[in-house]
Order: structure tokens, then C-alpha cells, then sequence
């Protein structure tokens, strides 16, 4: 470029030398140099012309406009730089095309909104599930179009780490997952899966489960009975019998639980237990829980330890709360060893209320932790009868703190023993009237 700007300014040079020489021939060397001037003046506006035709409209033609000197150098660079900006453009278009077309063949909805919520694209899947429309949805505000409140709440929450499940508000027969995704700058990429199919297995799950169990407890409750009436006359049978009697009683007691059990999960997952959001005095609540454990523990002895000194109440149903909090006491009991120590604290602070049940026991292997709460999954597999449980006690704690808006944390080590430590939000709290006397150092 330099060589041809030196080259150029000696030709222009020459050119307006020899101008000048022709005027001092003629007698005029002023007009000669002026005609130089302008004669240089008139291509260069010339070239400007070609140059500004062909920046209005690079793509008319193949080649560049042919020049000399620096104007032709001029204009094989800018050439350059146009044929790599196209080509580099026609690969990002290409690019563009293939994302939509592989995004338009998946089974799930996609949709791109800016941060606001107004909706950018969006594949064919997305039109079906949510009845989006090409033509007149482009740029609406996402949540205009599903108009759920649960959805809104999502959506400006910015929380996504679990997914929202709703009905498609274009086909109500149809369940979809939604799953949203941060990127730019708080733009949202939004997937909606369709679960239409594992929301009605679930529900058969649920149904046959709840079903089974009312069938099961009326002849549970017969052979229960007959059983409980032979056992009152087992001084008249054989010891071999008496010994097979106690043996059916037993197991027919641990079936009885687990139908209970069932039941209760049922009911608390289905919602068909609503949840009753009066204040409930948790300090009195678990006072009577661990007055249970007491009993239950019997000739272990173990020392049991309350400490419920704040005054705040929590709403909920009082029903399912003494389902959770006995399920952890007395799972403490069963797995602590005899004269242990099993310590229950209620209270509350700027994050809401807690309550921790933590035992002297056994511990639990850290690889069990993340599966406790699913239903039927037991850490001791051996089910013996001192502590084989029916393996749904954690997952009705789980699913009553789902319902009171809370969360379960599992402390654990093997041979250390056990913290499960029930949370609450804030909003759940209210202020007492009357302060809770202090239990600290019951047992």
C-alpha cells in the first residue's frame, strides 16, 4: 500500500509538472498548473462516483471497479473485504439455518425471548404445544400467551432449578415440563416438554397405590382381629401355635403400617388432605412427639432432649407436621443405640424456621443420602425387625414439607450418627402471643 501511495503521488507529480511545462510553453505556466489541478480533481470526483456506486450496492457485480494507482488498490482491498464479509455471512446464515432446522425437528418446544419476556423464535413444536402463531406472536410478551400465574412467577423468579410443570394452554389434555435457561443478557431460552404420558402413569401409580390400600385394610383388619382374639386365648393352643400366632400378629401389624403409611403418602401427594394453615404451636407439637420416642424407646433408655425455646408459631396443618416430625424422632429412636442421645431443637432466625432432629445412632453412608427420601428406599437393607421400618417415613416428611413450602437437609457419617433438619420460610412464621415455656435439658 505504501509503494503504491509513493508511486501515485510521483505519477500525480509528473502529470502537474508536465502541465506546468506546457503553460510556460504557451506563455501561461499559471493556467497550465490550474489545468493540472483540475484535470486530477475531475478523476479523483470520478473515482469518489464509482467508488460510492459500488459501496451502495457491493453484491451487483463480481469484480470491483477497474482503476489506477491508488484508486485501484483501493478498490482490490475493499473487493477483498467484501468477498470475506459475504462468504463469512453466508456461513453464519448457513449455520443459522441448520440450528433452525435441527430445532425445528426436535419433539420439544423451544422458544428465545429477550429479557423482558417478548418472544424472538420459536420452533414448530412450540406452535403445537402452546399454540404459538407466526404471524401475530412475534414480539407479544411470552406470559400474555401463557396465561398462568404459576408460569409468571416462574418466569421473573430467574430461580430455574427446578423445572415448572403446567397444562398447554392451547390443548389442556396436554402436560408439559417447562424448563428456562439464562444467556445474553437475561435473555431466556424456554424448552415446554411433553409429559402427557409420565403424568398419567404417575397418576395410575398414584390411583392403583391408594386403591390397593383401602382394598388391603379391611381383611387386614379381619385377620388382625381373628389374630388378636386367638392370642387372648393362647394358653389353651400348643406352644407351637401360640409360637406361629405371635409370628402372624407381627407381620400382620408391620402390613397394617405399611397400608397406614400408604394411605397417608396418598393422600398427602394427591392432595386429597388439604393442608390447613393455622398457626400450630410446634414447642407443644414436638413436646408430645418426644414424649412418644420416650415410650418407645422403653428399656433403651436413650436420652431424648428438647430444646424448643422459641416463641414463633408455624402454619400448617398440624396433621401432616406430626407425621414428619414423628418419623424423624422415632426413625432417631430406632437406629440409636441403647442409652444414646437424641437431641430435638426448634427455632427460628432471619431465614425461617428449623427444627433438627440429631442422634447419637449408626450414621448412614454418604452414598444413600441423595435417594433417602424416595419412597421404599431403605439404607439398612437387611429390614430387621428392630428397625425395618416400612421405607416411606422420609418420603411423607418430604412430601409434607413440599407442602408447607419447606425443604429437608440430611447431615450424616457413618458410626457418627444422623442430623435431619426440617426448614421453614419466613412467611410461615408467626409471633406468638404468649412465649412457649423452656424445655432445654428435658429427657
Amino acid at each position: 500500500m505504501q509503494q503504491n501511495w509513493s508511486r501515485h503521488l510521483r505519477y500525480t507529480l509528473a502529470g502537474l509538472a508536465g502541465t506546468t511545462l506546457a503553460g510556460f510553453y504557451v506563455g501561461y505556466p499559471v493556467y497550465g498548473l490550474t489545468a493540472g489541478l483540475g484535470l486530477y480533481l475531475l478523476w479523483t470526483l470520478n473515482q469518489t462516483r464509482r467508488l460510492a456506486q459500488w459501496l451502495a450496492d457491493p453484491d451487483a457485480k463480481d469484480e470491483a471497479p477497474q482503476s489506477l494507482g491508488i484508486w485501484g488498490d483501493l478498490f482490490d482491498r475493499l473487493h477483498k473485504l467484501n468477498q470475506n464479509y459475504l462468504q463469512t455471512r453466508d456461513q453464519l446464515r448457513a449455520r443459522i439455518d441448520r440450528i433452525q432446522e435441527s430445532t425445528n425437528a426436535m419433539r420439544d418446544g423451544v422458544i428465545m425471548t429477550d429479557a423482558r419476556g417478548a418472544m424472538e423464535w420459536w420452533n414448530g413444536s412450540a406452535e403445537h404445544l402452546l399454540g404459538f402463531r407466526r404471524n401475530t406472536d412475534q414480539g407479544q410478551y411470552i406470559y400474555n400467551l401463557i396465561r398462568t400465574p404459576a408460569f409468571k412467577s416462574y418466569f421473573d423468579a430467574k430461580d430455574y432449578r427446578e423445572p415448572l410443570e403446567l397444562h398447554s394452554p392451547a390443548r389442556p389434555h396436554i402436560h408439559l415440563q417447562i424448563q428456562i435457561s439464562l444467556f445474553g443478557e437475561e435473555d431466556r431460552l424456554i424448552v415446554a416438554k411433553d409429559v402427557t404420558r409420565l403424568h398419567q402413569l404417575e397418576q395410575m401409580r398414584r390411583d392403583f397405590v391408594s386403591n390397593v390400600s383401602h382394598e388391603m385394610r379391611t381383611p387386614l383388619t379381619v385377620i388382625s382381629g381373628y389374630l388378636e382374639t386367638l392370642a387372648d386365648n393362647a394358653d389353651d393352643l400348643p406352644a407351637k401355635w401360640r409360637r406361629a400366632i405371635n409370628t402372624m400378629a407381627t407381620q400382620s401389624f408391620r402390613m397394617e403400617t405399611l397400608v397406614t403409611d400408604l394411605i397417608l403418602l396418598s393422600r398427602i401427594e394427591t392432595g386429597d388432605q388439604a393442608v390447613n394453615d393455622a398457626p400450630t404451636d410446634v414447642g407443644r407439637l414436638v413436646r408430645q412427639v418426644c414424649q412418644d420416642a420416650r415410650t418407645l424407646s422403653g428399656e433403651k433408655q436413650h436420652e431424648i432432649i428438647l430444646e424448643a425455646t422459641d416463641p414463633h408459631l408455624l402454619k400448617g396443618d398440624e396433621n401432616q407436621l406430626r407425621s414428619a416430625f414423628s418419623n424423624l424422632i422415632f426413625n432417631a429412636v430406632k437406629y440409636t443405640p441403647a442409652g444414646g442421645r437424641i437431641t430435638v431443637a426448634w427455632f427460628a432466625n432471619t431465614e425461617g424456621g428449623h427444627l433438627s432432629v440429631k442422634d447419637t445412632g449408626v450414621g448412614i453412608d454418604q452414598v444413600h443420602i441423595p435417594r433417602l427420601t424416595e419412597r421404599f428406599y431403605r439404607a439398612d437393607p437387611s429390614r430387621h425387625k428392630d428397625t425395618g421400618g416400612t421405607g416411606l417415613g422420609l418420603a411423607i416428611v418430604k412430601h409434607v414439607l413440599i407442602n408447607h413450602d419447606g425443604s429437608l437437609e440430611i447431615h450424616s457419617r457413618l458410626g457418627e450418627g444422623s442430623e435431619f433438619v426440617c426448614h421453614f420460610p419466613p412467611e410461615r412464621l408467626v409471633e406468638s402471643p404468649q412465649s412457649n415455656t423452656t424445655d432445654v435439658g428435658e429427657a
